[in-house]
């Protein structure tokens, strides 16, 4: 008898340790949309764009923070199997293949989605002799091909989102040549141009585009945007802007993606969702890269003739 009693008050205490309210539940979780810490991996090419991102998020909640690694995107990539980053950011999101490890191994159901769009930016020396360019004098420029005596850079010859771009959507699956040079970031990129005459370089448009911000400002001092031969109009060029983007008359658009990895709705999810969000989606207009969330209207406008006389 006096051990039935024993037992049943064992278990009577162990049904009430299981018996948790919500509240309790929540305080033991590592960390929530509005406290915490959580590490992400992030293309290089989107750092300026997503340090915005971070920077307002963290001055809505206080108690979180999110450290941000930049590194070439094959590097994100591999993050995929890293069980203590939460999200990757790159130019494309988890194969088939990398979904199945993620479930199998890391035991989280991963969640991927296009948040933005980027474009690879042409960028030459201010005292280029020539910065109209169409998409077969880059094949041939990037394949080692080209008779003019050009330099072409980018920010490393593999690994990085820019170079498999090139490779993949521009190449088709073809090599670079001998003449690419590597430099160790889109900075170092905009650096070797600006002291380059022959140099042309090829980075992400939100490290040059946005004119609200003062570093940028300062790159476009030392480099020019070249012009590139629209898509949809042979013979004319254009620069690279938001409009060309939703257009997709640049040639060379791609797609920023986020890859959501967290085992619980902790600071990732709240992270992930404010990159969708009306706020998340005008901090990457105002970046100058085209949000795909948020609606984009074009307007036809008419100059006045009559200003100025």
């Amino acid at each position: 008898m006096r051990d039935r009693i024993v037992w049943l008050v064992l278990a009577g205490m162990a049904f009430l340790a299981g018996c948790k309210s919500d509240e309790q539940k929540r305080a033991e979780l590592p960390d929530m949309f509005n406290r915490g810490t959580i590490h992400i991996s992030c293309d290089e090419s989107f750092k300026p764009v997503i340090d915005e991102q971070v920077k307002v998020y963290e001055s809505l909640y206080p108690a979180t923070k999110i450290i941000v690694h930049y590194k070439p995107e094959a590097e994100c990539l591999k993050d995929f199997r890293v069980d203590s980053i939460k999200m990757v950011i790159a130019t494309r999101g988890y194969t088939k293949a990398e979904e199945k490890y993620m479930i199998d191994s890391g035991h989280v159901m991963p969640d991927k989605l296009v948040v933005a769009r980027d474009l690879v930016a042409v960028i030459v020396n201010p005292a280029a002799k020539d910065s109209f360019f169409s998409m077969q004098e880059i094949r041939d420029l990037l394949a080692g091909k080209s008779k003019e005596n050009l330099i072409p850079v980018f920010d490393g010859t593999r690994a990085t989102s820019t170079v498999r771009f090139m490779i993949d959507s521009v190449l088709k699956g073809g090599s670079l040549g001998k003449n690419v040079q590597a430099a160790q970031s889109s900075v170092d990129v905009i650096d070797y141009v600006s002291k380059t005459p022959n140099a042309i370089g090829f980075v992400g448009y939100s490290w040059i585009g946005n004119e609200d911000d003062t570093s940028q400002l300062s790159y476009m001092k030392k480099v020019k945007t070249a012009f590139v031969e629209s898509t949809d109009s042979a013979g004319f060029y254009i620069k690279p802007s938001q409009y060309f983007i939703y257009t997709k008359s640049y040639p060379m658009v791609r797609d920023v993606v986020y890859t959501l990895k967290e085992g619980h709705r902790g600071l990732a999810h709240g992270f992930a969702h404010f990159l969708y969000t009306m706020q998340g989606q005008l901090i990457f207009r105002r970046a100058y890269v085209m949000p795909v969330i948020l609606p984009n209207y074009v307007r036809d406008a008419e100059l006045d003739s009559t200003i100025n006389k």
